[in-house]
This record gives structure tokens, sequence and C-alpha cells, in this order.
């Protein structure tokens, strides 16, 4: 007797199964990969996306880093195409402006856990060390979120009176630097703190405040504010 046949992936059914989980439970209905399976239907009408979407969870691991990542890796993984990469990053255009829309509405330093997460999730998943500068007006809202450039946090990357010029030439009265760590980890480096000092000297020459230098990564945020640094 020959070995039984495998069944065929019931796809419409799965997929149907799916929906009315996602429908009648909400966010923390579907797995993480399951959510990927889901966002994957856009661009396989009819095939089985669960292979595909817990290649990407091993490949990135997370949901985020799944979407966060860059098309060229995404396209490494088997059965990944432009279509589907596209569909996952579209999650993550929207994420990022529903928390930039946060974030625009109300003064920064009243939303600061708006802010944080707007930053989190533009980013925590980033595999290069980025450098912006939040420029404020007199009311503490934002008016103009520079990116610096990518790069270490020194005076290669981020020139101080380069800085304070981008802020009088635009009316800011007050800023936060921002950068990440692609290691994950937040801590402060020598650096961090130096570069946070010369600009906020020169800041104080001119009347432009130096709020706070946030470092995002991973596994959260550091504030120098915070830590006693600013």
């Amino acid at each position: 007797m020959g070995g039984e046949k495998a069944k065929p992936h019931d796809s419409a059914g799965h997929r149907a199964r799916l929906r009315q989980r996602l429908l009648d439970g909400g966010a923390e209905a579907l797995a993480d990969y399951e959510v990927l399976e889901y966002l994957l239907f856009a661009a396989n009408s009819r095939g089985d996306t669960k292979p595909v979407a817990k290649a990407l969870i091993q490949r990135f691991g997370s949901l985020a880093g799944a979407i966060n990542a860059d098309p060229a890796a995404l396209a490494e993984v088997p059965g990944m195409g432009a279509v589907s990469a596209a569909a996952l990053k579209i999650v993550g255009v929207a994420a990022r402006r529903m928390a930039r829309n946060e974030v625009q509405q109300q003064p920064v330093l009243a939303s600061w856990q708006a802010l944080i997460d707007y930053l989190h999730i533009d980013m925590a998943h980033l595999t290069v060390e980025r450098v912006r500068v939040l420029y404020l007006n007199t009311q503490n809202h934002l008016i103009l979120d520079h990116h610096v450039g990518d790069g270490s946090v020194d005076e290669a990357a981020i020139h101080p009176r380069e800085v304070i010029r981008k802020a009088l030439d635009i009316g800011a009265t007050a800023l936060i630097i921002v950068h990440n760590h692609p290691s994950g980890l937040p801590e402060p480096s020598k650096a961090d703190i130096q570069i946070t000092g010369r600009i906020a000297e020169a800041g104080r020459l001119l009347g432009v405040t130096v709020h706070d230098h946030v470092i995002i990564g991973r596994q959260g945020h550091v504030s120098l504010r915070a830590k006693g640094l600013v």
C-alpha cells in the first residue's frame, strides 16, 4: 500500500477563518505570523502564505522586523516578490503617518509618549545610525523633523553651529536631538553626551533651548535629560 496523499491546502477556508477571527477578536486575535499571512493575501490571491509568513518571522525576528525590513532583504526570503514586499511596506508607512499625526496635533512636551512611540516606530529597526533634529516653536509644536544624516553622533555628522543656524533660519526656539543605536541598546556614549553639550552651549548663546537628546533602540529608549545629562 502506498502512503496517503497530502491533502491540498484549504486556502479559501483558512483565509475565511483568519478573517473572522480578526473581525471578532481585534488586535490580539492573530499571532504575529498570522498577521503577516493576512497581509500577504493581497499579493497571493489563492496560495498558502503561512510558510512565507513563518519564514519572515524566522529571518527578521518579529512582526515589526519584517514590516520594517529593507525590500532587498525581503526579496531574499523564498516566496517574496515586489508585490509582497509592498504589501508589508505600506503597513509601515501607515503606522508612521498615524504616529506622526499624533505628534503634530499637540505640543511635543505635553505628549511625550506620543513622540517616543513615533520615534520608535520610525527608527528602532533601522540598520544604520541616523541623526535627526526636531525643531519646535514657542508653543513647543513640531515645525520641522530634520534628517541631519547617517553615521555616528559626532561633529563629523552633526555640527553644533549648523544645528542652531537651522533653528534661527526657520524660527525655532527649541529642539530635540534624536538618534538610534542599531545594536538595540540605547545607552548614551561619551560622544553622544559631548555633542549634546556643545549644541546646548551654542544654543544658549542665541536663545535656542535644547530640550533633550533621545536615543532609540529596539529595546527601548533613553532620554539624556532624564539622566541629568542635558
